[in-house]
């Protein structure tokens, strides 16, 4: 079952590392000034989103609002 397991990720990742490579040999104009800066600023945004959430996350499992309510 393990053996299958690594199998399918190595599968998995030789598909990746197949798509990534063909995405970057397609030939044509390249990417303007402003394509790298939309890049850059739509990437930037996702990381600031994601460090933001996990803030919450770690925020509020610290407070107890995780936590099951209890009646007394």
């Amino acid at each position: 079952m393990r053996a299958l397991l690594i199998i399918l990720l190595l599968a998995m990742l030789a598909a990746a590392g197949y798509f990534a490579y063909s995405a970057i040999a397609v030939e044509g104009e390249p990417i303007p000034t402003e394509g790298y800066v939309a890049l850059a600023l739509g990437a930037g945004f996702s990381v600031i989103v994601g460090v933001g959430l996990m803030v919450l996350l770690f925020f509020s499992s610290r407070r107890g609002y995780d936590e099951p309510p209890s009646f007394k």
